[in-house]
């Protein structure tokens, strides 16, 4: 064996020892954390979504939607209204919101959808709910170890604890109901009530997509924002 042969097996060696190294702390960092690299893909991708809804938050309403909030006589109905014409305007994986859940440190922007691309980029209320502020049941999904993993201790969240959802047009507070397991094709979770409900759901248990954990909060307030203040 030569002396550059050597030196290439050693070489080798060292990189095949580093990745491996790499590969160790990347799976330890999941299981004790999150999956890191797409967990700073997410951040950034946050970052972006942050100044999305700050320019969403400031846009003022076309002069026909002025002239239909201004025949509206309560902020409860100015808020259904907004809530739908934003759910009719939004492009699937754009800002639509925010939400806010102190018991499990989440503060992250929601986005409109909650097909992969879209949940890479932050929670995603469901296709073919309500926005909050319109009557019914809205749904959120969320990651529980990639993407920064925004509800990775969602099942955490006990009777009563609570979860705010920040809209263009309104703030809403929801009060969790309670926790429940489903099959991934359960959809009788996101059925409308006779009350104003949210519904939170990811999948069970971490590291499997097998079932799905969902949270069922109820709206206890509602406070007008923006437009709807009119």
């Amino acid at each position: 064996m030569t002396g550059a042969t050597r030196r290439a097996l050693r070489a080798l060696s060292t990189v095949l020892i580093v990745a491996g190294v790499l590969m160790l702390a990347d799976a330890l960092l999941t299981l004790l954390w999150q999956e890191p690299v797409s967990a700073i893909y997410a951040t950034i991708v946050q970052g972006q979504l942050g100044g999305d809804l700050e320019k969403l938050e400031t846009r003022r309403p076309t002069t026909l939607d002025l002239a239909a909030l201004q025949r509206l006589a309560t902020e409860r109905r100015r808020m259904a209204f907004l809530a739908r014409r934003l759910r009719a305007d939004s492009d699937a994986g754009a800002a639509a919101g925010r939400i806010l859940i102190d018991k499990i440190d989440v503060d992250f922007v929601l986005v409109n959808g909650t097909d992969g691309n879209d949940l890479r980029r932050g929670p995603g209320i469901y296709d073919d709910v309500p926005f909050p502020g319109a009557p019914g049941t809205t749904a959120i999904a969320g990651h529980r170890t990639t993407f920064a993993a925004p509800f990775r201790r969602i099942d955490r969240l006990r009777p009563d604890d609570r979860v705010i959802v920040e809209m263009p047009y309104g703030r809403f507070t929801y009060e969790v109901e309670k926790t429940r397991i489903v099959a991934p094709t359960e959809v009788s979770v996101i059925k409308r009530v006779k009350f104003d409900r949210l519904v939170l759901s990811a999948c069970h248990p971490l590291y499997s997509a097998a079932q799905r954990i969902v949270v069922f909060a109820r709206l206890v307030a509602a406070q007008a924002r923006g437009a709807a203040r009119l």
